[in-house]
């Protein structure tokens, strides 16, 4: 590897060969203010945006010598005489135009609120033209509506194959692709980024090359993903997506941390207590924590695994290192239900292995929390479980060391920054993600993180049956949930509303609750985000000490509760909730001895795309299968959360249909940069261009700031 000589600086200013793409739009032909406006709506304010706007559909137009030859409705081009006009009898009808091809074919071309000058300029009466539209048939007569072209004999035809820009009001077709040439016609000579045996072997062409073809389509076929010109640019995107959050990785790494090594004793406490060996999984991801956080660089790591795969124990393990380096540790969880389960939950452990675990959340006042805080600031608390409380500028820890974060994308980047400034030097840092994300996007936005996948469940684990069945067997399913129950099963019943809504007919849990409560008793507990924190723990600590036999919940139980004696999950308008979130709430139930179902209660009738989540779910556990389906089925910002996953927004790449291109990218980047640390080769340098035309520049800069 080559030699570090610091972070990558990109130059101080852009390329001046780049500044007419970054000029402003009304330097374009025919873009005045009312166009840029039209085109702002669109997410498009340079020429470099509009470059990078590709056709979204194309419109094929066949050329015909006699109007006979047309089979409407289809779109074509034909040369007419223009005949007679006949402007509208009444206010609201059209001007129509008869025109007539030469060998006894008719048309008649339809405009509605033309301009009398305008229309007789274009069609003068005994003229030749060319005309290109939609050939239709009214009343058994030959019409086009509006021609898209009106061109004179002489004139270049229009394409067989004519792109389609998406629009918004106020845009036309012509004076998109007008601007769009005009925008193409800045780009400047730019050398090769990509590494030129990829460019080889995938048959790219180069990169002008690539914006020119994507522009002008010659059939469908080059409006695929996979057609050399668009795979080429989607890898553009990528690649500087991917250098960048390589250089945050490196930077990151780079950050003054200090090597943990531990000699074992606390983990192997808790090891032997364990009624199980660790997955060969669990060990493989320990192992790959416990080499990052030895050396003397800041670890940033994300330990991604499926429902019930083991996280929490491979945690508690990462933070036993810190502390047998002398140490301490925090968890942190997005909600309170979830920290004060986790503390319970590793209570036993901590106990195990001879260490002091204590918990804070935003509910701790008065004395009970300033003794809580001296004893974290004199180190007398060597494992802290808390949520954003954390955070506060009066937690002070003694020797913070390693820093774990449950359902990272809950939190900000300003409060991970926070995290940051704690303790002398930044400390190791260990994301847990439960939702399983489809690797394309896990490079996208975990992409300046090290990667460890715990991809196979603990010995113990129980299959869950999965069954759909509608709500109009209601009864039926609350007479075998009675049933069950008189044998000791422990059961969740999801909806997803708090109150019932005038506008949705979705069942609410108030309601849910009372009914199950008027059928089943004391036995019955609710719980849901609106209720005081106190009454949430205690309904769901009767829950789980079986005191309550029934808990009514909203999502608020999603993600992380663990009572191993719950058997049945029972979801009530399955249709309504996504495929990820089904798949939360299904692993709540499957982690104890007993065998354990999954009632998804549906209301019939089923459109296509509920049925496919609620079938998706039944005809599997995979959490990565129903990931890769979630993503086919709603996209990449949705399956994230767009406005908290910070995921880029590509022109061009399609994370759906390119997920292989992005590996790709983010190995060459990580590649680069460690043979060119100061990216200054010829393809250093071109990369750095590259980086200024896709804007990644801009992300350099803040993440320089933060």
């Amino acid at each position: 590897m080559a030699a570090d000589r610091g972070p990558v600086t990109p130059p101080k200013g852009r390329p001046p060969a780049l500044f007419p793409l970054f000029a402003g739009l009304d330097t374009l032909p025919g873009i005045g203010p009312r166009g840029a406006a039209a085109l702002a709506q669109m997410g498009i304010e340079r020429p470099r945006d509009l470059i990078l706007t590709l056709p979204a559909s194309g419109v094929t137009r066949r050329r015909i010598a006699r109007l006979a030859d047309g089979c409407p409705p289809e779109t074509i081009t034909v040369t007419i005489t223009v005949g007679r006009h006949h402007p509208p009898p009444a206010r609201g009808r059209p001007w129509r135009v008869h025109c007539g091809d030469g060998a006894g074919g008719d048309l008649t071309l339809v405009f509605f609120h033309p301009r009398r000058d305008w229309i007789e300029a274009q069609l003068p009466a005994g003229a030749r033209r060319v005309v290109s539209g939609k050939l239709e048939l009214f009343d058994g007569l030959a019409q086009m509506v509006h021609p898209d072209h009106i061109l004179r004999e002489d004139a270049a035809l229009p394409p067989e194959f004519e792109p389609v820009y998406p629009l918004s009001a106020g845009l036309t077709q012509r004076s998109m692709a007008r601007a769009t040439e005009a925008a193409l016609a800045r780009m400047p000579e730019v050398a090769e980024w990509i590494d030129p045996q990829l460019v080889a072997a995938r048959g790219w062409p180069g990169f002008a090359e690539a914006l020119c073809s994507a522009h002008a389509p010659a059939a469908p076929r080059d409006l695929s993903p996979d057609s050399p010109a668009r795979a080429r640019l989607a890898y553009d995107e990528f690649l500087a997506h991917q250098m960048t959050l390589a250089l945050v990785r490196r930077d990151r790494r780079r950050a003054r941390g200090r090597a943990s090594t531990g000699d074992g004793r606390l983990r192997r406490a808790v090891l032997d207590s364990l009624p199980w060996p660790p997955t060969a999984a669990q060990r493989r991801a320990l192992a790959e924590i416990e080499a990052d956080m030895a050396a003397p660089l800041r670890m940033s790591r994300l330990l991604q695994g499926d429902v019930g795969a083991g996280k929490t124990l491979v945690a508690l393990l990462a933070a036993l290192i810190a502390v047998e380096a002398g140490g301490q540790a925090v968890l942190m969880a997005p909600t309170e239900i979830l920290a004060r389960q986790h503390a319970r939950a590793l209570e036993p452990l901590a106990r195990a292995a001879g260490i002091r675990l204590a918990a804070l959340t935003g509910r701790d006042k008065g004395d009970l929390r300033a003794q809580l805080l001296a004893d974290l600031a004199e180190g007398r608390i060597d494992i802290l479980v808390g949520t954003h409380a954390v955070f506060q500028k009066d937690v002070q820890f003694h020797d913070l060391r390693l820093a774990i974060i449950d359902e990272q994308h809950r939190f900000g980047v300003a409060q991970r920054l926070q995290l940051s400034a704690k303790g002398d030097a930044p400390p190791d840092m260990l994301v847990m993600t439960a939702t399983p994300i489809p690797r394309s996007l896990a490079l996208t936005q975990y992409g300046d993180l090290d990667l460890s996948v715990l991809d196979e469940k603990p010995p113990g684990r129980q299959p869950i049956t999965t069954v759909m069945i509608s709500d109009q067997r209601l009864d039926e399913v609350v007479a075998r949930l009675g049933t069950a129950l008189a044998q000791g099963a422990r059961a969740y019943w999801v909806c997803p509303l708090v109150e019932e809504s005038e506008v949705s007919d979705l069942t609410a849990s108030e309601a849910r609750f009372q009914a199950l409560r008027g059928r089943f008793g004391d036995t019955v507990r609710l719980i849901h985000g609106q209720m005081p924190a106190d009454a949430r723990d205690a309904a769901m600590a009767d829950f789980a000490a079986g005191r309550a036999a029934i808990l009514v919940a909203t999502t608020v139980i999603e993600v992380g509760v663990d009572v191993p004696e719950a058997t049945i999950m029972v979801i009530e308008r399955a249709e309504s909730f996504g495929l990820a979130q089904l798949h939360q709430l299904r692993g709540r139930v499957g982690r104890g001895q007993g065998a354990s179902t999954c009632l998804l209660i549906y209301h019939a009738p089923l459109n296509e795309a509920g049925a496919r989540r609620l079938t998706t779910l039944r005809d599997t556990e995979d959490g990565f299968r129903i990931a890769e389906t979630d993503l086919e089925m709603r996209g990449a910002g949705d399956v994230i959360g767009t406005a908290q996953s910070g995921l880029p927004r590509f022109r061009v790449g399609d994370l759906e249909h390119q997920a292989g291109l992005m590996a790709v990218a983010r190995d060459d980047a990580r590649a680069l940069l460690e043979r060119d640390p100061g990216l200054e080769s010829p393809r250093g340098q071109a990369l750095r261009m590259l980086m200024w035309l896709m804007s990644q520049d801009e992300a350099i800069r803040l993440i320089a700031v933060g």
